[in-house]
């Protein structure tokens, strides 16, 4: 099974990069973890919400033109489903007993994904109902992959 996050900006604080880059190397142990990384495309000051539209969609675009036909897609969205950890363990698990073998998390910029990624997406997680930053949201999911890979090898995690 390989998991991949695409996620639109690049981690440009060293403290993200760092954390981001720690847990990719412990859970390479785990299989195949890949992380893309797409441009953001600037944003002009006081942006009409068509200018942000539009500036979403071509995100948008570059993430679509990552994912094949056969990925099974979890955008990461505020009203998505939301886990426990030992939930998306199993839930993980079960993707892969269903065939599922190549899972693609998708992360949108500063102003979310596209319609069309969500509309892509085999299913939505939200981390919480709360806003996060969007590099903070990415070490959130990479910790929470290799919570739940600890979980699925029967290892013991902290609470």
């Amino acid at each position: 099974m390989s998991h991949t996050v695409i996620a639109v900006g690049r981690l440009k604080e060293k403290p993200y990069r760092q954390m981001a880059d720690e847990y990719l190397k412990r859970l390479s142990r785990y299989g195949k973890f890949t992380e893309i990384e797409l441009p953001d495309l600037p944003e002009p000051a006081n942006a009409s919400p068509a200018i942000q539209e539009q500036i979403k969609e071509r995100e948008g675009e570059a993430i679509l033109a990552k994912i094949k036909p056969s990925d099974y897609v979890i955008a990461l969205t505020i009203p998505g489903k939301q886990w426990d950890s030992p939930g998306l363990a199993r839930h993980l698990s079960e993707l892969a007993t269903r065939g599922k073998s190549d899972v693609v998390f998708l992360i949108g910029g500063s102003l979310g994904l596209s319609q069309s990624c969500i509309d892509r997406a085999d299913e939505q997680l939200s981390m919480s109902a709360m806003t996060f930053p969007h590099q903070l949201a990415r070490v959130m999911l990479l910790e929470q992959l290799y919570r739940a890979m600890k979980i699925q090898s029967g290892e013991r995690y902290h609470k």
